[in-house]
């Protein structure tokens, strides 16, 4: 397994299937480590049904536990499959973190400009997901569960130092392609637009992207991972219309969620701020992914008049 972090653990099919033996021996089987577009868990085939997510890095088991106790009261609720979590394992001597195994979904990430999608039918199916999130009750005992709180569920003022920093990190990467003038003007506009801005509160995905949908048949069919499950402000969770869709499916994306300017803008700036700091951490490990993320880049400035 190629390593995407400083502190990446040791995980290979051997570890997973004396995992699986010694603590889940009824789920015993044939274990097959899966290509991820992920970059938190390690994804392994448990026979034909199952696969088993183990966190890459220490620190990991708290999305692990947070998704065994919140995606059986959120899954009711929305309108397309999330994970069904089966079993969960614990820490041992041999890997240190908690673990899962949930039911295999069926369907494929969707691809912006894929010609088999209809990027309108999509978008809104995506929209469906986000309104069903937010208008889910928000427990007393979810507010107080400091798992469930992130920065991406609060306000983009808090990072603001952080992306300009990332921002400036680009200019140093070999063969990146980006106008961080442009990034940094769009990005002072979309802190400007969050600094104005009322924070609401209600669930969010926090990870709403292409690499956690999907699809089959041209329709939204499933959610994936979890693991940054909030409750806090659902702005970000609009970050995916710049990564998946065009001009007229953001229309039709935004149309749906009745989204006010303001609001926009600040989404604007999480599909930014997700790009940007992507880079300079995965720029040689990921390929695939800053490849995805300079589109949506570019899709941000198009949009702000700077593309």
């Amino acid at each position: 397994m190629t390593p995407l972090h400083a502190d990446e653990l040791r995980i290979d099919e051997d570890l997973v299937a004396q995992l699986v033996a010694d603590q889940l021996p009824q789920l015993a089987g044939d274990v097959r480590r899966l290509p991820s577009t992920g970059s938190s868990n390690a994804l392994f085939l448990l026979g034909e049904e199952l696969l088993v997510r183990v966190p890459r890095q220490p620190g990991g088991s708290e999305t692990i536990l947070k998704e065994a106790r919140w995606l059986p009261h959120l899954g009711r609720s929305l309108p397309v499959a999330v994970p069904e979590v089966v079993a969960s394992g614990h820490p041992s001597g041999s890997y240190p973190e908690h673990w899962s195994v949930v039911r295999r979904l069926d369907g494929e990430h969707p691809v912006a400009g894929a010609a088999s999608l209809s990027q309108e039918r999509l978008a809104r199916d995506v929209a469906a997901v986000v309104r069903s999130l937010r208008d889910l009750e928000v427990p007393a005992e979810a507010t107080h569960d400091p798992a469930l709180r992130w920065y991406r569920a609060e306000s983009l003022v808090g990072i603001d130092a952080d992306i300009k920093s990332f921002a400036e990190q680009c200019r140093s990467l070999t063969g990146l392609r980006l106008d961080v003038d442009a990034v940094l003007a769009t990005w002072d506009g979309a802190v400007a637009a969050a600094r104005g801005a009322s924070l609401s509160v209600h669930w969010l995905h926090g990870d709403l992207l292409a690499e956690n949908l999907l699809v089959q048949d041209g329709r939204l069919t499933a959610v994936l991972d979890f693991g940054g499950l909030s409750v806090g402000d659902p702005t970000v969770d609009l970050a995916v219309a710049w990564e998946l869709f065009d001009e007229g499916a953001r229309d039709a994306f935004r149309s749906t969620l009745d989204v006010d300017d303001r609001t926009w803008l600040v989404a604007r700036g999480w599909a930014l701020a997700i790009a940007v700091m992507t880079f300079p951490y995965y720029w040689t490990t990921m390929p695939a992914r800053c490849a995805a993320r300079l589109a949506m880049v570019q899709r941000v400035l198009r949009d702000a008049g700077r593309g």
